[in-house]
Protein backbone atom coordinates (compact mmCIF):
# COMPACT_ATOMS: atom_id res chain seq x y z
CA UNK A 1 0.00 0.00 0.00
CA UNK A 2 3.22 2.54 0.87
CA UNK A 3 4.46 2.15 -2.67
CA UNK A 4 0.81 2.12 -4.45
CA UNK A 5 0.39 5.43 -2.65
CA UNK A 6 4.01 6.61 -3.48
CA UNK A 7 3.39 6.13 -7.21
CA UNK A 8 2.13 8.08 -10.02
CA UNK A 9 -0.80 5.96 -10.67
CA UNK A 10 -1.34 5.58 -7.32
CA UNK A 11 -1.46 9.13 -6.27
CA UNK A 12 -3.48 10.04 -9.37
CA UNK A 13 -6.56 6.83 -8.17
CA UNK A 14 -6.96 8.69 -4.87
CA UNK A 15 -7.55 11.76 -6.75
CA UNK A 16 -9.86 10.85 -8.90
CA UNK A 17 -11.79 9.27 -5.62
CA UNK A 18 -11.18 12.42 -3.56
CA UNK A 19 -12.43 15.04 -6.52
CA UNK A 20 -15.68 12.96 -6.94
CA UNK A 21 -16.00 13.14 -3.04
CA UNK A 22 -15.68 16.66 -2.74
CA UNK A 23 -17.71 17.86 -6.21
CA UNK A 24 -20.47 15.48 -4.38
CA UNK A 25 -20.45 16.66 -1.19
CA UNK A 26 -19.11 20.44 -1.68
CA UNK A 27 -20.08 21.58 -5.16
CA UNK A 28 -19.28 24.96 -4.36
CA UNK A 29 -15.93 24.56 -3.02
CA UNK A 30 -15.22 21.70 -5.79
CA UNK A 31 -16.20 24.56 -8.19
CA UNK A 32 -13.39 27.04 -6.68
CA UNK A 33 -10.81 23.74 -7.45
CA UNK A 34 -11.11 24.55 -11.22
CA UNK A 35 -7.53 26.41 -11.38
CA UNK A 36 -5.96 23.20 -9.98
CA UNK A 37 -6.69 21.18 -13.21
CA UNK A 38 -6.55 24.50 -15.69
CA UNK A 39 -3.04 25.50 -13.84
CA UNK A 40 -1.64 21.61 -14.57
CA UNK A 41 -2.79 21.80 -18.13
CA UNK A 42 -1.60 25.28 -19.32
CA UNK A 43 1.84 24.13 -17.24
CA UNK A 44 1.86 20.90 -19.83
CA UNK A 45 1.16 23.08 -22.64
CA UNK A 46 3.48 25.77 -22.09
CA UNK A 47 6.42 23.38 -22.85
CA UNK A 48 4.66 20.88 -25.01
CA UNK A 49 6.37 23.55 -28.27
CA UNK A 50 9.76 23.59 -27.45
CA UNK A 51 9.97 19.59 -26.28
CA UNK A 52 8.25 18.63 -29.74
CA UNK A 53 10.75 20.80 -31.80
CA UNK A 54 14.04 19.60 -29.92
CA UNK A 55 12.59 15.80 -30.27
CA UNK A 56 12.41 16.30 -33.88
CA UNK A 57 15.08 18.12 -34.84
CA UNK A 58 17.37 15.54 -32.72
CA UNK A 59 15.39 12.17 -34.58
CA UNK A 60 15.76 14.00 -38.15
CA UNK A 61 19.30 14.65 -37.80
CA UNK A 62 19.98 11.83 -36.28
CA UNK A 63 18.96 9.57 -38.92
CA UNK A 64 20.99 8.33 -41.51
CA UNK A 65 18.36 8.40 -44.37
CA UNK A 66 16.58 11.57 -44.94
CA UNK A 67 13.88 9.95 -47.58
CA UNK A 68 12.99 7.49 -44.68
CA UNK A 69 11.98 10.75 -43.15
CA UNK A 70 9.78 11.22 -45.46
CA UNK A 71 8.54 7.14 -45.93
CA UNK A 72 7.76 7.43 -42.45
CA UNK A 73 5.45 10.66 -42.63
CA UNK A 74 3.40 9.19 -45.83
CA UNK A 75 2.99 5.82 -43.76
CA UNK A 76 1.54 7.87 -40.71
CA UNK A 77 -1.19 9.96 -42.88
CA UNK A 78 -1.79 6.66 -44.72
CA UNK A 79 -2.31 4.75 -41.66
CA UNK A 80 -4.13 7.86 -39.81
CA UNK A 81 -6.63 8.33 -42.70
CA UNK A 82 -7.50 4.40 -42.72
CA UNK A 83 -8.09 4.16 -39.27
CA UNK A 84 -10.17 7.41 -38.29
CA UNK A 85 -12.78 6.68 -41.33
CA UNK A 86 -12.92 3.06 -40.22
CA UNK A 87 -13.98 5.17 -36.65
CA UNK A 88 -16.20 7.34 -38.40
CA UNK A 89 -18.21 4.80 -39.52
CA UNK A 90 -18.49 2.87 -36.40
CA UNK A 91 -19.78 5.86 -34.90
CA UNK A 92 -22.51 5.59 -37.42
CA UNK A 93 -23.28 2.37 -37.05
CA UNK A 94 -23.21 2.15 -33.83
CA UNK A 95 -25.75 5.30 -33.80
CA UNK A 96 -28.30 3.10 -36.25
CA UNK A 97 -28.26 0.39 -34.50
CA UNK A 98 -28.44 1.46 -30.54
CA UNK A 99 -30.65 4.73 -31.80
CA UNK A 100 -30.37 6.55 -28.75
CA UNK A 101 -32.12 9.72 -30.25
CA UNK A 102 -35.33 7.91 -30.78
CA UNK A 103 -38.45 8.54 -28.76
CA UNK A 104 -36.86 12.13 -27.65
CA UNK A 105 -39.42 14.03 -30.47
CA UNK A 106 -37.83 17.27 -29.59
CA UNK A 107 -39.11 20.22 -31.62
CA UNK A 108 -36.16 22.31 -32.95
CA UNK A 109 -37.99 25.65 -32.86
CA UNK A 110 -38.04 24.77 -28.83
CA UNK A 111 -34.11 25.03 -28.33
CA UNK A 112 -32.50 28.13 -27.58
CA UNK A 113 -30.16 29.35 -29.94
CA UNK A 114 -27.98 31.51 -27.91
CA UNK A 115 -26.70 29.04 -26.02
CA UNK A 116 -24.45 27.51 -29.34
CA UNK A 117 -23.64 30.80 -30.52
CA UNK A 118 -20.29 31.02 -28.88
CA UNK A 119 -19.87 27.77 -31.03
CA UNK A 120 -20.83 28.42 -34.56
CA UNK A 121 -18.81 32.44 -34.47
CA UNK A 122 -15.73 30.01 -35.19
CA UNK A 123 -17.19 27.68 -37.51
CA UNK A 124 -15.42 29.06 -40.50
CA UNK A 125 -12.26 28.08 -38.29
CA UNK A 126 -12.73 24.26 -38.68
CA UNK A 127 -14.68 24.08 -42.00
CA UNK A 128 -12.33 25.94 -44.25
CA UNK A 129 -10.04 23.10 -45.71
CA UNK A 130 -7.80 25.93 -47.38
CA UNK A 131 -7.82 28.38 -44.49
CA UNK A 132 -6.72 24.81 -42.12
CA UNK A 133 -4.09 23.94 -44.72
CA UNK A 134 -2.40 28.02 -44.70
CA UNK A 135 -2.74 27.67 -40.46
CA UNK A 136 0.09 25.62 -40.92
CA UNK A 137 1.98 28.00 -41.88
CA UNK A 138 3.22 29.96 -39.14
CA UNK A 139 3.14 34.12 -39.74
CA UNK A 140 6.94 33.86 -37.99
CA UNK A 141 9.27 31.34 -36.71
CA UNK A 142 8.56 32.70 -33.24
CA UNK A 143 4.86 33.29 -33.73
CA UNK A 144 4.57 29.02 -33.85
CA UNK A 145 5.88 28.79 -30.22
CA UNK A 146 4.03 31.68 -29.31
CA UNK A 147 0.80 29.96 -30.37
CA UNK A 148 1.71 26.77 -29.46
CA UNK A 149 0.40 25.02 -32.65
CA UNK A 150 1.98 21.74 -32.97
CA UNK A 151 1.37 21.77 -36.68
CA UNK A 152 3.33 25.00 -37.55
CA UNK A 153 5.93 23.84 -34.26
CA UNK A 154 6.51 20.11 -36.62
CA UNK A 155 6.29 22.03 -39.83
CA UNK A 156 9.45 24.30 -39.01
CA UNK A 157 10.99 20.91 -36.93
CA UNK A 158 10.89 19.36 -39.62
CA UNK A 159 12.33 22.24 -41.85
CA UNK A 160 15.01 23.06 -39.28
CA UNK A 161 15.87 19.00 -38.88
CA UNK A 162 16.20 18.77 -42.37
CA UNK A 163 18.64 22.21 -43.05
CA UNK A 164 20.85 20.59 -40.33
CA UNK A 165 21.21 17.34 -41.30
CA UNK A 166 21.98 18.65 -44.56
CA UNK A 167 24.99 20.79 -43.37
CA UNK A 168 27.14 17.40 -42.29
CA UNK A 169 29.49 18.35 -39.92
CA UNK A 170 28.85 21.68 -39.84
CA UNK A 171 25.67 20.98 -38.23
CA UNK A 172 26.71 18.71 -35.85
CA UNK A 173 27.19 21.35 -32.89
CA UNK A 174 23.31 22.74 -33.34
CA UNK A 175 21.86 19.01 -33.68
CA UNK A 176 24.03 18.48 -30.25
CA UNK A 177 22.76 21.96 -28.82
CA UNK A 178 19.25 21.15 -29.41
CA UNK A 179 19.59 17.29 -27.87
CA UNK A 180 20.60 18.63 -24.97
CA UNK A 181 17.82 21.30 -24.72
CA UNK A 182 15.34 18.27 -25.25
CA UNK A 183 16.96 16.80 -21.96
CA UNK A 184 16.19 20.20 -19.94
CA UNK A 185 12.74 20.46 -21.33
CA UNK A 186 12.26 16.35 -20.30
CA UNK A 187 13.84 17.28 -16.68
CA UNK A 188 10.93 20.03 -16.82
CA UNK A 189 8.26 17.91 -17.53
CA UNK A 190 9.63 15.95 -14.38
CA UNK A 191 8.63 18.79 -12.22
CA UNK A 192 5.18 19.96 -14.27
CA UNK A 193 4.37 15.64 -13.64
CA UNK A 194 4.72 15.72 -10.21
CA UNK A 195 1.38 17.96 -9.69
CA UNK A 196 -0.54 15.54 -11.88
CA UNK A 197 -2.71 14.73 -9.04
CA UNK A 198 -3.45 17.81 -8.01
CA UNK A 199 -4.82 18.50 -11.29
CA UNK A 200 -6.87 15.88 -11.43
CA UNK A 201 -8.17 16.47 -8.19
CA UNK A 202 -9.48 19.79 -9.27
CA UNK A 203 -10.65 18.81 -12.57
CA UNK A 204 -12.62 15.94 -11.56
CA UNK A 205 -14.13 18.13 -8.57
CA UNK A 206 -14.87 20.85 -10.54
CA UNK A 207 -16.90 18.97 -13.21
CA UNK A 208 -18.98 16.81 -10.62
CA UNK A 209 -19.44 19.90 -8.70
CA UNK A 210 -20.49 21.87 -11.22
CA UNK A 211 -22.57 19.30 -13.46
CA UNK A 212 -23.43 16.90 -10.63
CA UNK A 213 -23.44 12.82 -11.36
CA UNK A 214 -27.13 13.58 -12.42
CA UNK A 215 -26.55 15.56 -14.76
CA UNK A 216 -26.61 13.14 -17.68
CA UNK A 217 -30.54 12.75 -17.67
CA UNK A 218 -32.12 11.92 -20.54
CA UNK A 219 -28.33 11.97 -22.47
CA UNK A 220 -27.16 9.30 -20.50
CA UNK A 221 -28.06 6.77 -22.99
CA UNK A 222 -25.58 8.72 -25.78
CA UNK A 223 -22.81 9.23 -23.05
CA UNK A 224 -23.19 5.27 -22.46
CA UNK A 225 -23.25 4.14 -25.72
CA UNK A 226 -20.39 6.62 -26.97
CA UNK A 227 -18.25 5.23 -23.79
CA UNK A 228 -19.24 1.35 -25.30
CA UNK A 229 -18.68 2.59 -28.51
CA UNK A 230 -14.98 3.98 -27.61
CA UNK A 231 -13.97 0.82 -25.68
CA UNK A 232 -15.19 -1.51 -28.71
CA UNK A 233 -12.79 0.61 -30.72
CA UNK A 234 -9.74 0.24 -28.80
CA UNK A 235 -10.10 -2.89 -27.27
CA UNK A 236 -11.47 -4.28 -31.12
CA UNK A 237 -10.33 -2.61 -33.90
CA UNK A 238 -6.80 -1.17 -32.46
CA UNK A 239 -5.97 -4.47 -30.07
CA UNK A 240 -6.56 -6.44 -33.61
CA UNK A 241 -4.39 -3.77 -35.58
CA UNK A 242 -1.36 -3.72 -32.78
CA UNK A 243 -1.67 -7.70 -32.59
CA UNK A 244 -1.08 -7.84 -36.28
CA UNK A 245 1.97 -5.60 -35.26
CA UNK A 246 3.38 -7.92 -32.47
CA UNK A 247 1.82 -6.39 -29.90
CA UNK A 248 -1.06 -6.57 -26.66
CA UNK A 249 -3.18 -3.73 -26.56
CA UNK A 250 -4.06 -5.12 -22.55
CA UNK A 251 -0.19 -4.78 -22.32
CA UNK A 252 0.50 -1.37 -24.32
CA UNK A 253 -2.41 -0.20 -21.64
CA UNK A 254 -0.92 -1.06 -18.58
CA UNK A 255 2.45 0.44 -19.67
CA UNK A 256 0.53 4.10 -20.46
CA UNK A 257 -1.88 3.70 -17.30
CA UNK A 258 -0.72 6.58 -15.61
CA UNK A 259 -0.89 8.93 -18.23
CA UNK A 260 -4.67 7.32 -19.57
CA UNK A 261 -5.68 8.22 -15.06
CA UNK A 262 -4.53 11.73 -16.24
CA UNK A 263 -6.29 12.44 -19.37
CA UNK A 264 -9.35 10.74 -17.28
CA UNK A 265 -9.40 13.10 -15.07
CA UNK A 266 -7.97 16.53 -17.09
CA UNK A 267 -10.41 15.63 -20.28
CA UNK A 268 -7.06 16.77 -22.09
CA UNK A 269 -5.06 14.62 -24.09
CA UNK A 270 -2.38 17.34 -24.31
CA UNK A 271 -1.84 16.97 -20.47
CA UNK A 272 0.72 13.77 -21.29
CA UNK A 273 2.01 14.65 -24.90
CA UNK A 274 4.87 14.62 -23.44
CA UNK A 275 5.46 11.89 -20.95
CA UNK A 276 3.46 9.66 -23.49
CA UNK A 277 6.72 10.31 -26.45
CA UNK A 278 8.99 9.85 -23.59
CA UNK A 279 7.34 6.54 -22.66
CA UNK A 280 6.90 5.25 -26.45
CA UNK A 281 10.99 5.86 -26.25
CA UNK A 282 12.03 3.92 -23.68
CA UNK A 283 9.61 1.24 -24.82
CA UNK A 284 11.52 1.08 -28.07
CA UNK A 285 9.97 2.93 -30.93
CA UNK A 286 13.09 4.98 -32.50
CA UNK A 287 12.95 8.70 -31.47
CA UNK A 288 12.89 9.55 -34.87
CA UNK A 289 9.63 7.77 -35.30
CA UNK A 290 7.88 8.98 -31.80
CA UNK A 291 8.96 12.94 -32.88
CA UNK A 292 7.15 12.82 -36.01
CA UNK A 293 3.48 10.45 -35.25
CA UNK A 294 2.67 11.57 -31.91
CA UNK A 295 2.76 15.21 -32.98
CA UNK A 296 1.07 14.68 -36.52
CA UNK A 297 -1.64 12.41 -34.75
CA UNK A 298 -2.74 14.93 -32.57
CA UNK A 299 -4.45 16.64 -35.61
CA UNK A 300 -4.44 13.47 -37.84
CA UNK A 301 -5.52 10.81 -35.87
CA UNK A 302 -8.31 11.91 -33.64
CA UNK A 303 -10.14 8.67 -33.47
CA UNK A 304 -12.28 9.25 -30.43
CA UNK A 305 -13.36 12.70 -31.64
CA UNK A 306 -14.16 10.65 -34.81
CA UNK A 307 -16.71 8.30 -32.98
CA UNK A 308 -17.93 11.65 -31.08
CA UNK A 309 -18.81 13.77 -34.75
CA UNK A 310 -20.85 10.96 -36.76
CA UNK A 311 -22.77 9.27 -33.33
CA UNK A 312 -23.62 13.05 -32.30
CA UNK A 313 -25.01 13.70 -35.67
CA UNK A 314 -27.40 10.92 -36.13
CA UNK A 315 -28.17 11.41 -32.13
CA UNK A 316 -29.19 14.82 -33.26
CA UNK A 317 -31.43 13.81 -36.38
CA UNK A 318 -32.98 11.02 -34.34
CA UNK A 319 -34.35 12.84 -31.35
CA UNK A 320 -35.48 16.01 -33.24
CA UNK A 321 -37.18 13.24 -35.67
CA UNK A 322 -35.24 14.12 -38.93
CA UNK A 323 -35.22 11.05 -41.56
CA UNK A 324 -31.40 10.65 -43.00
CA UNK A 325 -30.98 9.13 -46.28
CA UNK A 326 -28.33 7.14 -47.08
CA UNK A 327 -26.75 10.14 -49.19
CA UNK A 328 -26.90 12.17 -45.92
CA UNK A 329 -24.78 9.70 -44.32
CA UNK A 330 -22.35 9.16 -46.56
CA UNK A 331 -22.16 13.09 -46.44
CA UNK A 332 -22.08 13.01 -42.92
CA UNK A 333 -19.13 10.68 -43.43
CA UNK A 334 -17.55 12.69 -45.98
CA UNK A 335 -17.79 16.08 -43.79
CA UNK A 336 -16.55 14.42 -41.19
CA UNK A 337 -13.31 13.12 -42.53
CA UNK A 338 -12.45 16.51 -43.06
CA UNK A 339 -13.64 18.36 -40.63
CA UNK A 340 -12.37 16.03 -38.18
CA UNK A 341 -8.60 16.85 -39.45
CA UNK A 342 -8.46 20.45 -38.03
CA UNK A 343 -9.86 19.56 -34.16
CA UNK A 344 -7.00 20.42 -32.81
CA UNK A 345 -5.71 24.28 -31.43
CA UNK A 346 -9.81 25.18 -32.38
CA UNK A 347 -11.17 26.69 -29.15
CA UNK A 348 -14.05 24.29 -27.23
CA UNK A 349 -12.95 22.09 -30.61
CA UNK A 350 -15.44 19.05 -30.03
CA UNK A 351 -18.75 21.19 -30.38
CA UNK A 352 -16.59 23.85 -33.25
CA UNK A 353 -16.02 21.26 -35.59
CA UNK A 354 -19.52 19.21 -35.08
CA UNK A 355 -21.26 22.23 -35.71
CA UNK A 356 -19.35 22.43 -39.04
CA UNK A 357 -20.06 19.30 -39.57
CA UNK A 358 -23.90 20.12 -39.24
CA UNK A 359 -23.46 23.17 -41.33
CA UNK A 360 -23.09 20.89 -43.91
CA UNK A 361 -25.27 18.61 -43.98
CA UNK A 362 -28.46 20.82 -44.50
CA UNK A 363 -30.91 17.83 -43.65
CA UNK A 364 -29.94 18.13 -39.67
CA UNK A 365 -31.43 20.54 -38.09
CA UNK A 366 -28.03 22.89 -36.94
CA UNK A 367 -29.88 24.02 -33.97
CA UNK A 368 -29.87 20.15 -32.40
CA UNK A 369 -26.53 20.92 -31.18
CA UNK A 370 -27.88 22.18 -28.11
CA UNK A 371 -28.92 18.65 -27.27
CA UNK A 372 -25.27 17.86 -26.87
CA UNK A 373 -23.66 20.85 -24.56
CA UNK A 374 -24.56 19.94 -21.21
CA UNK A 375 -22.69 16.21 -21.71
CA UNK A 376 -20.00 17.45 -23.87
CA UNK A 377 -17.35 17.58 -20.87
CA UNK A 378 -18.64 13.42 -20.44
CA UNK A 379 -17.95 12.52 -23.55
CA UNK A 380 -14.41 14.37 -23.58
CA UNK A 381 -12.76 12.06 -21.47
CA UNK A 382 -13.46 9.77 -23.69
CA UNK A 383 -12.64 10.98 -26.95
CA UNK A 384 -9.36 12.07 -25.09
CA UNK A 385 -8.70 8.45 -24.29
CA UNK A 386 -9.48 7.22 -27.15
CA UNK A 387 -7.46 10.31 -29.47
CA UNK A 388 -4.67 9.20 -27.21
CA UNK A 389 -4.76 5.21 -27.15
CA UNK A 390 -5.26 5.71 -30.72
CA UNK A 391 -2.05 7.83 -31.08
CA UNK A 392 0.48 5.09 -29.06
CA UNK A 393 -0.91 2.44 -30.98
CA UNK A 394 -0.59 3.84 -34.78
CA UNK A 395 3.38 5.26 -33.41
CA UNK A 396 3.74 1.36 -32.73
CA UNK A 397 2.16 0.67 -35.75
CA UNK A 398 4.30 2.74 -37.75
CA UNK A 399 7.27 1.83 -35.76
CA UNK A 400 6.73 -1.82 -36.67
CA UNK A 401 5.63 -1.15 -40.18
CA UNK A 402 9.44 0.55 -40.33
CA UNK A 403 11.44 -1.26 -38.80
CA UNK A 404 11.54 1.10 -36.33
CA UNK A 405 10.82 -1.01 -33.00
CA UNK A 406 13.66 -2.60 -30.79
CA UNK A 407 11.01 -5.62 -30.86
CA UNK A 408 12.86 -7.41 -27.69
CA UNK A 409 12.97 -3.80 -25.79
CA UNK A 410 9.46 -3.57 -26.54
CA UNK A 411 8.60 -6.73 -25.11
CA UNK A 412 10.50 -6.68 -21.83
CA UNK A 413 9.27 -2.86 -20.93
CA UNK A 414 5.49 -4.47 -21.72
CA UNK A 415 5.63 -7.69 -19.90
CA UNK A 416 7.52 -5.73 -16.91
CA UNK A 417 10.71 -6.79 -17.31
CA UNK A 418 12.27 -3.57 -17.68
CA UNK A 419 10.57 -1.01 -15.24
CA UNK A 420 10.32 2.42 -17.04
CA UNK A 421 9.43 5.07 -14.47
CA UNK A 422 9.69 8.65 -16.05
CA UNK A 423 9.47 10.84 -12.81
CA UNK A 424 12.47 8.89 -10.94
CA UNK A 425 14.45 9.58 -14.05
CA UNK A 426 13.50 13.26 -13.98
CA UNK A 427 14.46 13.18 -10.25
CA UNK A 428 17.93 12.23 -11.10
Amino acid sequence: MRFFYRSLFGQVIVALVLGVIVGVAWPHFGEALKPFGDGFIKLIKMIIAPLVFCVVVHGICGSSDLKKVGRVGVKALVYFEIVTTFALALGIALAYLFAPGHGMNVDPSTLDASAMAAYTSRVDQASDTVGFLMKIIPTTFVDAFASGDILQVLLIAILFGLAVAMLGERGRPVANLVNQLSHVFFKIIGFIVRLAPLGVLGAVAFTVGKYGVGTLGKLGMLVLLFYVTCFIFVIVVLGFILRLAGFSIFKLLKYLREELLVVLGTASSDAVLPQVMRKLERMGVKDSTVGLVVPTGYSFNLDGFSIYLTLAAVFIAQATNTPLSFMDLLTILAISMLTSKGAHGVPGSAIVILAATLSAVPAIPAIGLVLVLSVDWFMGMARALTNLIGNCVGTVVVGAWEGDVDRQQAHDVLDGRIKVDLSKESAA
